[in-house]
């Protein structure tokens, strides 16, 4: 055994096992008394970094459900104010209908109806006007998508929250084949001898019929007027024409290939092909064009920009051409103010094969969009529409000229059938606002609120596996540490002793 005076190697030792166990022992205390086991990155550098993206995600998805919840709360107080105007429709209706009770009313309670009309109408602005949450205005129009149009019969019509914004250059519109109506003309014209022999006449349209055959005494312009008076009776979407050369003939009063109707006459070649056969007609056209270069759907002359469209997926137009005056009026009353001629003849010639320019359509984008997840991208949208009386029922034909619910008046018979048929639009329109907002709020927010939940409890969970220390086994490894610690000091006190017994050497 040696015994050195200068070195003593037993103490050292003894110390640096003092050192560490101390050191293990304060990071035992660090760790009881924070709750966590990464108190710094030393403590674990990968776990560290794992820990972090998990907190930032947290952080994400507790605003997100917040910003969810939010966006409920909109939603409900937008329903409850269309709520109140569902209701005041339905109070105009019934004044509408109260007006059309002819034989009872007079002047004086068409006027009291028309005055409760008004007085409606004005509540249902004001609502529009006035409803917000908060200092945001909800249904005055400036949360949803409008749009204008440039070019000679080119209107627009509706978007979605998925069409992008265009308030600049515009979407150019060309059209490569205009829409057509079904019709037939007859090849054998019409005779007094036709008529003297009871002719009859059969038109069906979307599983209606008008019949009429002919009587004594009818003259053609007799028989032509009366089958009308059957097609409007029945309720049937066509119009019937006498040409200048006797030839009858009958059109669709929508455009489009899905439009079709069966005609049948006694005599061959007067509607029908064949005597007391039924023809059935479907030679109507859908527009075909592209919005903006991209492809578009046609039906009838509406142009709606497909699903997945970079630019225009939602974007819906019209395009009248020249025939301008049909946006308001239908077509068989249009016909009645202009010479009688020939089916075809009020059709457009065909465009040239490249196709033309109608016009270009300018998008304003303004629909509410929410944040509803943590990271970038995780955006939903809904367009709140114009809630005036002026954007219900807009260019819906009648007989009036009635160019939206705004205008609707009932001092006579048939303004107050038209504007019935404009209220009965108006409610369907809100109707169907207040069931897509309802769709909205299940689908994209109640639901996606809870699936963040569950994420954020997931994320937590797994964010507290890696970072929060276990409270039982930290206590067992500090108890063990300060066991060593005692135990290391101690040591260093028996090793310092050691080189005392140099000193008996001495004696």
């Amino acid at each position: 055994m040696a015994f050195r005076v200068n070195h003593n190697i037993s103490a050292l030792n003894s110390h640096r096992f003092l050192k560490n166990n101390h050191s293990d022992l304060s990071k035992s205390l660090e760790r009881l008394s924070s709750g966590l086991k990464i108190n710094q990155a030393a403590d674990g550098p990968a776990a560290l970094v794992i820990s972090e993206h998990l907190r930032s995600q947290v952080a994400g998805l507790n605003q997100a459900i917040m910003n969810s919840e939010t966006a409920v709360s909109i939603l409900q107080t937008t329903e409850s104010n269309m709520g109140e105007i569902t209701g005041l429709l339905n109070g105009v209706r019934q004044l509408v209908i109260h007006a059309l009770n002819e034989g009872a009313n007079d002047d004086v309670a068409l006027s009291a109806d028309q005055k409760e009309i008004d007085a409606a109408l004005s509540t249902i602005e004001d609502i529009a006007i006035n409803a917000r949450f908060a200092d945001k205005y909800l249904l005055d129009g400036s949360n949803g998508v409008s749009g204008s149009a440039s070019g000679e019969g080119l209107e627009f019509i509706s978007a979605t929250t998925q069409t992008k914004d265009s308030r600049e250059h515009g979407f150019e519109v060309r059209i490569n084949k205009k829409a057509s109506r079904t019709h037939v003309t007859g090849s054998t014209a019409l005779t007094d001898e036709m008529v003297g022999a009871k002719e009859k006449l059969i038109v069906i349209e979307d599983g209606k019929q008008a019949v009429y055959r002919a009587r004594d005494g009818d003259s053609i312009d007799t028989v032509v007027q009366n089958l009308r008076s059957q097609i409007k009776k029945n309720g049937l979407d066509v119009c019937v024409n006498l040409t200048d050369d006797g030839l009858l003939s009958v059109q669709h009063n929508q455009y489009g290939a899905n439009r079709s109707f069966q005609v049948s006459s006694s005599t061959a070649g007067v509607l029908s092909q064949e005597g007391n056969k039924i023809l059935n007609v479907d030679n109507g056209t859908n527009i075909e064009g592209t919005i903006n270069g991209e492809s578009a759907i046609g039906d009838g002359r509406y142009l709606t920009g497909i699903d997945g469209a970079n630019c225009t997926d939602g974007l819906k137009i019209r395009y009248l051409g020249s025939d301008i005056d049909s946006r308001l009026k239908p077509d068989c009353e249009i016909r009645d103010m202009e010479s009688d001629q020939d089916a075809d003849s009020t059709e457009e010639p065909d465009i040239p094969d490249e196709g033309i320019s109608a016009g270009r359509v300018y998008i304003s984008q303004n629909a509410m969009k929410f944040q509803v997840g943590g990271n970038r991208s995780q955006m939903v949208g809904i367009s709140l529409r114009d809630m005036k009386p002026t954007g219900f029922a807009m260019g819906i034909a009648n007989k009036s000229g009635f160019r939206s619910l705004g205008d609707i008046q009932v001092t006579d018979v048939d303004s107050a059938q038209d504007a019935l048929m404009l209220v009965d639009v108006a409610i369907d329109q809100i109707a169907s606002e207040r069931g897509k907002l309802g769709a909205f709020q299940k689908n994209s927010l109640e639901t996606n609120l809870s699936n963040l939940r569950v994420a954020n409890e997931n994320l937590i969970s797994s964010e507290s596996v890696i970072r929060d220390v276990d409270m039982a086994r930290e206590m067992a490894v500090f108890t063990r540490n300060q066991i060593k610690s005692q135990s290391s000091t101690a040591m260093l006190a028996h090793a310092n002793q050691g080189s005392e017994k140099v000193l008996k050497l001495l004696e």
